[in-house]
């Protein structure tokens, strides 16, 4: 309860800092937030790694097969009612297409956009690893999952001799000792959060985000409302466990994803807080929430079904029922293989509607609401991994 109360205490102080509009402050603030978002994304691929192949290699294979067909269920379902949510809101909001005008003037932008462009199909291959070497330079998460699965499946299969019990019990030191980092890095937490509090209050005031499209941003935010209130707090409730208490719990996680928008930059806190604050057992922290910073994004599938329809009913497209059925099934699938970074949804829907030749200079008038957008997001992601950790816990 003392740190989310001095958390939240640096969050005011960040803004009023962010207010004031003083430009030596203002960087001053961007240098601390960068410095603090490298450092948890230093250990956020680490973390991962070594929390996957340590459950695996001590619990088994079998074991930990329980564990995530129940993590996998709880994603899934989680994942389809936000998707849910956000089409439901699309139909009864109903965005309405742009004046010519607003799209025409964002066209000439549109070339320095694409240059990021990828088709879904490259993206799925890129995640099985052809060098052993290249997914750790890269930091692809997903090749690094795959890696690390099999690393723990193979070390559980070996029969039980000396080396096998050096290189687990080395594995398990190695992840103490990132533990340890986390621990001294969360206990400088305050000084980051004033940074993030003060450049995203910065660049409010300065005019950066203030504009919306109206309609469009009300969808994805009332989804993102609804889904974080309402529907996971369900999900608590028919389980048998009190939102009131996971939440108040996992506050600090929430709160550090809702500013460094990454899921994977946020994972040590968020396991460090499960197992401290929430009581989850370790092996199930350790072992699911990794997997859920990869798969289990509640607000990406939200945010990639409702812009897709909106960008396709820019180009023209008559939005049926069917056509909202077919991409709510697209944007489960795409969100399940989207990485926890900064802006990850948004180039992952840049790619599908260039992919269709959907009107993706739309995108550029969605860009200067994104920011706050990709924060509502990653809280909502990271809420929604404690509560599946929660679930499995309670299951198991």
């Amino acid at each position: 309860m003392k740190r989310t109360i001095v958390w939240i205490l640096a969050l005011i102080v960040g803004a009023i800092l962010g207010i004031l509009g003083i430009a030596w402050l203002n960087e001053t603030m961007n240098f601390i937030a960068t410095i603090y978002t490298r450092l948890f994304q230093l250990l956020a691929v680490p973390t991962i790694i070594l929390a996957v192949i340590t459950t695996l290699a001590t619990f088994g294979s079998k074991g930990s097969g329980k564990i995530f067909g129940h993590t996998l269920v709880y994603t899934l379902l989680t994942t389809i009612a936000a998707a849910a949510v956000g089409a439901v809101l699309y139909v009864v909001i109903a965005p309405s297409t742009l004046p010519e005008t607003v799209l025409s003037s964002f066209t000439s932008g549109n070339e320095e956009v694409t240059t990021v462009e990828q088709s879904y199909a490259d993206h799925l291959i890129s995640v099985v690893p052809n060098n052993i070497v290249k997914p750790f330079l890269e930091g692809n998460v997903l090749s690094l999952l795959l890696l690390a699965f099999a690393i723990g499946i193979g070390l559980s299969k070996l029969p039980d001799s000396e080396n096998k019990s050096i290189v687990v019990k080395g594995v398990q030191g190695l992840q103490e000792l990132l533990f340890l980092l986390i621990r001294w890095l969360i206990s400088t937490l305050p000084l980051g959060i004033v940074a993030f509090s003060a450049q995203l209050s910065a660049q409010v005031s300065g005019g950066f985000v203030v504009e919306s499209i109206g309609r469009y941003v009300l969808v994805v935010l009332g989804g993102n409302v609804i889904q974080f209130f309402v529907v996971l707090p369900l999900f608590l409730l028919i389980r048998g466990l009190n939102p009131l208490r996971v939440l108040g719990s996992m506050t600090p996680a929430v709160l550090m994803a809702l500013f460094t928008k990454s899921s994977a930059a946020t994972l040590p806190v968020t396991m460090e807080t499960a197992e401290q604050r929430l009581g989850i057992k370790r092996n199930i922290a350790r072992f699911v929430l990794p997997i859920c910073t990869t798969i289990n994004m509640n607000g990406c599938a939200a945010f990639i079904l409702v812009t897709s329809l909106f960008v396709m009913q820019q180009g023209g497209e008559t939005i049926t029922i069917g056509t909202i059925l077919l991409w709510l099934l697209i944007s489960v699938i795409s969100a399940i293989g989207n990485a926890g970074v900064p802006m990850g949804c948004y180039f992952l829907t840049l790619s599908l509607m260039s992919g269709i030749g959907a009107p993706v200079a739309v995108l550029g008038i969605i860009l200067p609401v994104y920011t706050i957008i990709d924060m509502l997001e990653t809280a909502e992601n990271v809420w929604s991994d404690s509560c599946v950790a929660a679930m499995v816990d309670h299951d198991i």
